[in-house]
């Protein structure tokens, strides 16, 4: 019989937190581990979240920083940036296919490519879920080209063969939307109050940014308010 684990990529935001709830639910929280990056993000309060998270569900919880990878771009996603957000879509930032401004120079491809050492390190004699809770919204436009589908596909396939066909990368959300997402979210009851997913700084959600707007119409299409809101307040 395979002994099978999981690690999730957790950044503490809504999707992420996702995987998790189905990785404990199909699992248990004795079988799966979470891993959180920090990469110089805007707003580190997200860590602070995957932490709360990962109590919640009583999974090791567990913590890498590779902001000095990053240490020469310009993304205004990063702490370094003074630059101002835009507030608006990803699809409204998008022209003639050019980057947006919160892209982070192969970002999901670092992740990944660090979860899957971590991930081979620390179940060594067994085999591993890795998940990454990326969808269909992200891809708006092209806005993140290391979220799309043919990206994964080949990411993971290339995850897969370099550690003897042990790690396999699985994201749940590929094609579906964020209201899909949580729409799965709330049936397995995942603690949404407690993700954070907003890019400015601060100590509330901006409700403006382009993660925020994605955020609160996801929570909209499925007909409930979004828990964090009065959380964070």
């Amino acid at each position: 019989m395979i002994n099978l684990k999981a690690v999730v990529l957790s950044s503490g935001g809504l999707d992420s937190t996702t995987c998790l709830g189905i990785a404990v639910d199909k699992l248990g929280r004795e079988n799966v581990s979470a891993l959180s990056v920090f990469y110089g993000q805007r707003n580190a309060r997200e860590l602070s979240s995957a932490k709360l998270v990962a109590e919640h569900y009583g999974v090791a919880h567990y913590e890498f920083d590779v902001a000095a990878i990053f240490s020469n771009s310009s993304s205004a996603l990063l702490n370094t940036s003074t630059a101002e957000l835009e507030h608006s879509t990803y699809g409204e930032q998008v022209v003639d296919g050019g980057r947006i401004e919160t892209y982070v120079p192969f970002r999901n491809g670092l992740m990944i490519s660090t979860a899957a050492s971590f991930a081979d390190s620390l179940y060594d004699d067994e085999t591993v879920e890795l998940y990454i809770g990326i969808h269909q919204d992200d891809v708006a436009a092209n806005a993140y080209p290391d979220c799309r589908a043919d990206f994964i596909q080949a990411i993971g396939a290339a995850v897969n063969i370099g550690t003897y066909g042990k790690i396999k990368l699985v994201a749940p959300f590929v094609g579906k939307t964020k209201a899909d997402v949580v729409k799965i979210g709330v049936a397995l009851k995942v603690p949404y109050e407690i993700t954070w997913s907003c890019y400015e700084r601060g100590d509330r959600p901006c409700g403006k940014c382009a993660t925020c707007l994605d955020r609160a119409k996801a929570f909209a299409a499925n007909g409930i308010p979004d828990p964090a809101v009065n959380y964070n307040s």
